[in-house]
């Protein structure tokens, strides 16, 4: 039995191709598309991610800081991955309502319940900072000095479009 299944998925393993990982969405068009269409995708790159127009990237939210979730309503319902929503049930949760276990309904907005710690991001936009910040850096500098020059060069990036805390900034290698 056991020969049989690793004769299948090798067998199997010929003919599957993952394709996947994250991509640049300002790059969609140039990088993607193209590929996607072939698969089936009838989005145009200006539907997926556009800076300046309502776009696909408008219904995708960060999920308390590490999930993502998809706002499927114009009143904020979002839906997520049960593990993602798991402590804000449990911070609900008591011994006598034990939501974790029995689930819980609103049958209006009254009875909703919003736990403390939960909350969602929604995405503004992304920008290549690349040059910016390999521009604070030079061949003749240390690389405990690269380091903090880069450090810096993303702190300032981050504090110049925060404006005022208004948004978090997030600058990702």
């Amino acid at each position: 039995m056991k020969n049989i299944l690793v004769a299948l998925s090798l067998f199997v393993g010929f003919f599957v191709h993952a394709d996947e990982g994250m991509w640049f969405l300002m790059f969609l068009d140039r990088l993607n598309q193209r590929d996607m269409e072939k698969m089936g995708l009838q989005l145009t790159s200006e539907e997926i991610y556009s800076i300046n127009n309502s776009s696909l990237k408008d219904a995708i939210v960060q999920f308390n800081g590490g999930c993502t979730a998809e706002l499927v309503s114009s009143q904020g319902l979002v839906l997520t991955n049960h593990h993602c929503g798991y402590s804000a049930i449990a911070e609900l949760s008591t011994p006598k309502n034990d939501y974790l276990t029995d689930g819980f309904w609103a049958s209006n907005k009254k009875e909703e319940m919003k736990p403390n710690s939960l909350y969602v991001r929604f995405f503004v936009r992304m920008d290549d900072v690349s040059k910016r910040i390999l521009g604070a850096v030079n061949d003749e500098m240390t690389e405990d000095e690269r380091n903090e020059a880069i450090k810096a060069e993303t702190s300032r990036i981050e504090d110049e479009n925060s404006e005022d805390g208004k948004y978090v900034v997030s600058v990702r290698s």
